[in-house]
């Protein structure tokens, strides 16, 4: 039997034999990806940047543990990355408080434990490769419908489509639109966390609820000083750098504000405390951080643990590396994402049609908003949207590292269906794998629970199914060439799948790969996803 030949028995055995196995989490408080496939300038869509190049370092490029589902056939669903049981189906919207009565007697799978979610616990879910166009046909919601069940809001009861927000059980300490009492949620339509007034025009605002059980230390910080300027959450297993960019100067006022794609140079290029690895977070990293006992007019700090942290600017928004696709589809680009850790600022017109703005807390501190990636200020004089958002462009920034599996890349994470696309991938074993034989496979099924691999040493991030086997059959053919050959000796190789015009009926389909050493079978890589478009 020749090499090649016995590959392909190696693994039809392997995957035929069905030998998978639960993953366990790796910490109580892993943050799933926010599964951002297409990279930006400040304008649209652009190739993925080189390294050295404008707007290099953005969330795309950087792929860490990919969100992963189960539906239980009752009901529910798993959240493999977390451990978090989700209810599948949110039913009617409901007032904050019949959502928080509700949990006590809520029976669901055969499940009573459930819970109304914190905001973290519930921000969990959400995907950046959603997007807000002008009508809901022009949308993507920020959810895996694949898993979960997703209305936009009832145009029909007077609602805008965008009014698709889920609530959490975690209240604003503070008050928005001056004296009302808030409640965070997150709107799964248009890709923001918000403090929503628990009243709306004289009446209870009603949300979306989906309750959730399990992993009851999900969304708990567990910090380290290492007395080098940096902190490491235990929980994450990220580390932080413990002053911002305000702390250096930097910026063209010189005060550590920064717009995006400065944000995103300066990040890259540091090195910092032995270290320069540092990135700028995506925003789902970065609203881990987010301590929602703390707001400016309350207790006088930003909300972020300040035992911990140096904060500038108490009334601070940060960058995240994360685009924010809202609004016309030519304008998909020209927004980033950053959380609000001092208050959510607005401007609003007090009374109603006066001319008279007043510039207040409108979402919360905590708040996840977009702002523009460039441009002036002073454009923006009452802000932006129906509340006024306040229009700052420059933003403070804090570095991270680790987190990132960056073993397997793809020089892009779309494949046009109508056209079809080369994609080349990156393998870096690293140099304890030099010179060794690797196989690169995938799945249309998920990455969880993953394939055992012979010997029991390591868990491919890629479930069997017959995806998996076409490529097995067709290694190092017209269509994945370098899916299977041998490291080089600083243990890398580079491999394309050469892909075809294909039905439409893929579109929106997401495609998994991951690569393994063999003989023994003991190294395997992150998953990536492509998603058809």
């Amino acid at each position: 039997m020749n090499a090649q030949l016995s590959v392909k028995f190696v693994l039809f055995v392997l995957f035929a034999a069905g030998c998978l196995r639960l993953s366990l989490w790796a910490s109580d408080y892993p943050i799933a990806d926010s599964a951002q496939k297409k990279t930006y300038d400040d304008g649209g869509a652009i190739t993925f940047p080189s390294q050295g190049q404008p707007f290099d370092g953005q969330d795309a490029q950087y792929v860490g543990t990919l969100p992963a589902y189960r539906d239980n056939g009752d009901g529910t669903v798993t959240d493999l990355q977390t451990g978090l049981m989700w209810q599948q189906d949110p039913g009617d919207k409901m007032s904050f408080d019949d959502a928080v009565a509700g949990a006590a007697t809520f029976n669901l799978g055969g499940y009573t434990d459930w819970r109304l979610p914190t905001i973290k616990e519930l921000y969990s879910l959400i995907e950046f490769n959603g997007y807000t166009g002008m009508t809901a046909a022009e949308s993507r919601p920020y959810l895996d419908t694949d898993f979960f069940i997703f209305e936009y809001g009832d145009e029909n009861a007077g609602e805008r489509f965008i009014d698709a927000q889920y609530c959490s059980s975690t209240e604003y300490v503070g008050y928005v639109m001056q004296n009302e009492e808030a409640v965070f949620g997150v709107n799964f339509a248009d890709g923001r966390i918000k403090g929503y007034g628990k009243t709306l025009f004289g009446q209870p605002k009603t949300f979306f609820v989906s309750y959730v059980r399990g992993n009851g230390l999900y969304g708990i910080n567990d910090y380290v000083d290492n007395g080098d300027g940096t902190v490491t959450d235990v929980a994450t297993g990220l580390m932080w750098m413990q002053p911002d960019s305000g702390a250096f100067g930097v910026g063209p006022y010189g005060d550590g504000t920064l717009n995006w794609e400065e944000a995103l140079d300066w990040a890259e290029n540091l090195s910092y405390a032995g270290h320069d690895d540092w990135r700028l977070p995506n925003v789902k990293e970065l609203h881990s951080l987010v301590d929602y006992t703390r707001a400016p007019d309350v207790t006088g700090t930003a909300a972020i643990d300040v035992n911990y942290f140096d904060v500038s600017e108490t009334e601070s928004y940060f960058w995240s590396s994360t685009t924010h696709c809202d609004g016309p589809a030519a304008t998909y680009g020209e927004w980033g994402s950053y959380v609000a850790f001092g208050r959510g600022l607005g401007y609003m017109e007090v009374p109603p049609n006066s001319g008279n703005y007043v510039l207040m807390d409108v979402h919360g501190a905590g708040a996840q908003r977009g702002d523009p990636k460039s441009g002036d200020p002073a454009n923006w004089p009452h802000g932006n949207g129906p509340q006024g958002d306040q229009v700052r462009i420059y933003n403070f920034a804090r570095c991270v590292r680790g987190g990132i599996g960056q073993s397997l890349a793809a020089d892009a994470y779309t494949l046009p269906a109508a056209t079809g696309a080369t994609i080349g991938f990156s393998l870096d074993g690293g140099p304890s794998n030099a010179n060794r034989d690797y196989l690169l496979c995938g799945s249309l099924s998920g990455t969880m629970p993953g394939t055992l691999l012979p010997g029991g040493g390591a868990t491919i991030p890629l479930n069997r199914d017959w995806y998996t086997e076409w490529i097995l059959s067709r290694l190092n053919g017209p269509v994945y060439a370098g899916f299977w050959g041998t490291l080089d000796a600083s243990g890398q190789a580079t491999a394309q799948m050469i892909a075809p015009p294909i039905s439409s009926v893929w579109e929106r389909t997401t495609i998994y790969y991951s690569f393994a050493t063999m003989n023994p079978w003991d190294f395997v890589s992150n998953a990536v996803a492509v998603e058809v478009e």
